[in-house]
């Protein structure tokens, strides 16, 4: 699993249009001539990343029934476009959207931007109807309660091209995560609260399977690890990095390197053999691993793969998620962890970890360093040390309120620091959070946010929406507009919406 593999690559989204036999074949003819072109344009747009497909035009409640049949068994459909080019009457669509397991897309659209005033006549009247037959179709599916995302324009529009493009990559990533796997090297931190949780329950809502293993799993690859692969690995970071003379071929510390490259050879050859795409482990849970994973873990993060740290198994999940969602993206996307506060000029965060925060956010080429660590009880890790780029960003966090999650965002405007940080060896970012500093601490803390998260420069606010909606569960949102009073009011109206749906 590297960064340059596209995660979308075998996934499709099929294109259903919704007819009728009233007006005869030869309307049937041109509303396929019509959808074929629809579909064309759609799937050359640079902005939908996951291939879309003609399946078929519908014209009857058993051809729907099976199409979605078909769609709810195929694993490379990844969700449904339907498009009501003519008039399609919603009972016929009530067995198959009974059945629907697959996210859906109403487009809104009609074949023809503008009305041909001087020919119109009944002819294209009766060919064009995407205005009153969408609004049938949107009924069905309101009073059905039927999850989907509504986008509405013309087709060839720019706006309607990148919402069906953030609508895809978020499906595509919907479909990694129902079958994704999530290796626990150890347990979780001793005593630690947020980063429990109930997997049944987080496999029954989002698909995602977390298994448990011991150190011993994972020492047993290292020792596997040829000396040769390692010598590769190693000339690899010094191509790659900034790496200290310590650290260097014929440094004093030459060696911590070494056993870094051997570690992060074991996990990736644990992992993949076992088909994960993301982890966890703990510094309280390091068997005979020599030192803390940190430098491996940052270039397992850089290649796509989901992490949390002292065992947080659902923000390793939503790393993961989001990496797919945000793959080929600019900005790139971390593990993140609130660390301290400067609360001069408003209040800023200053946000780390100990060892691991991913690569794809550094504004520079990272510098490759080995530093004590008072935790853990092994000798000094090597990490990658950099700071964030500047610019706009969200920290997302899962939260397993115990009968039911949460997604909390809160966007915020990462900013370079003021001076130099000489004597922190680690990876940072430095951001102001929106609106202000007190009103988003404070409404990430009465809606029980975590104070680890994932920290994503590359996605928008419209990402996690359409996430949280697909997925059935809540989106919290905390930015420019946010007051404490409304935030509040949502928090209690949510809670009562969601009872009553579960």
């Amino acid at each position: 699993m590297h960064s340059d593999k596209n995660p979308f690559t075998g996934q499709e989204i099929w294109f259903v249009v919704g007819s009728q036999h009233l007006y005869g074949d030869e309307v049937l003819k041109q509303v396929r001539s019509d959808a074929l072109k629809v579909v064309d344009h759609l799937d050359l747009s640079s902005e939908c990343i996951v291939r879309i497909i003609f399946k078929a035009i519908l014209t009857s409640s058993q051809e729907i029934l099976n199409t979605i049949s078909q769609a709810n068994a195929s694993p490379q459909c990844v969700g449904i476009i339907a498009w009501m080019h003519t008039f399609s009457p919603a009972k016929m669509w009530i067995n198959g959207l009974s059945i629907l397991s697959k996210p859906l897309l109403h487009l809104h659209t009609q074949f023809h931007r503008e009305i041909p005033w001087e020919e119109i006549d009944m002819d294209y009247m009766n060919l064009h109807q995407s205005a009153h037959g969408g609004r049938e179709f949107g009924h069905i599916t309101t009073i059905m309660g039927v999850k989907r995302k509504v986008v509405v324009g013309h087709y060839t529009e720019s706006r309607v091209l990148r919402e069906i493009g953030v609508w895809s990559r978020v499906v595509g990533a919907i479909a990694a995560m129902r079958t994704m796997k999530v290796a626990r090297f150890g347990d979780n931190m001793r005593s630690v609260a947020v980063t429990e949780g109930n997997k049944v329950s987080a496999q029954r809502q989002f698909g995602f399977e977390v298994y448990g293993y011991g150190l011993q799993d994972l020492t047993a690859c290292l020792e596997g690890v040829e000396d040769s692969n390692v010598i590769r690995l190693v000339d690899e970071y010094q191509e790659q990095y900034q790496v200290t003379k310590d650290l260097a071929w014929e440094g004093n510390r030459h060696h911590a390197l070494k056993e870094a490259a051997r570690i992060e050879l074991g996990m990736r050859f644990f992992l993949e053999s076992g088909g994960f795409s993301a982890f966890t482990d703990t510094f309280e849970n390091l068997g005979d691993l020599k030192q803390l994973p940190g430098l491996p873990v940052q270039r397992l993060m850089a290649d796509g793969y989901g992490f949390g740290a002292e065992g947080d198994w659902k923000t390793a999940a939503l790393m993961r998620c989001l990496k797919v969602m945000s793959w080929g993206l600019p900005g790139g996307l971390s593990f993140m962890e609130d660390y301290t506060y400067d609360f001069n000029q408003g209040g800023s965060v200053l946000g780390a970890h100990m060892l691991e925060i991913c690569p794809s956010i550094a504004e520079d080429k990272p510098r490759c360093e080995i530093h004590p660590l008072g935790i853990g009880n092994r000798s000094d890790p090597v990490r990658l040390v950099f700071t964030g780029t500047a610019g706009p960003a969200l920290n997302v966090s899962l939260v397993d309120l115990g009968y039911r999650f949460r997604l909390l965002v809160n966007e915020v405007d990462a900013i370079a620091p003021e001076q130099d940080l000489p004597k922190l060896p680690v990876a940072r970012v430095l951001w102001k959070p929106k609106p202000d500093f007190k009103t988003a601490v404070s409404a990430w803390i009465l809606a029980g946010g975590a104070h680890h998260t994932v920290y994503a420069p590359s996605l928008t606010q419209e990402y996690l929406e359409i996430l949280a909606d697909m997925m059935g569960i809540e989106c919290l949102t905390i930015n420019a507009d946010t007051t404490l009073s409304r935030f509040q009011q949502d928090i209690r109206t949510n809670e009562v919406y969601f009872k009553s749906v579960h």
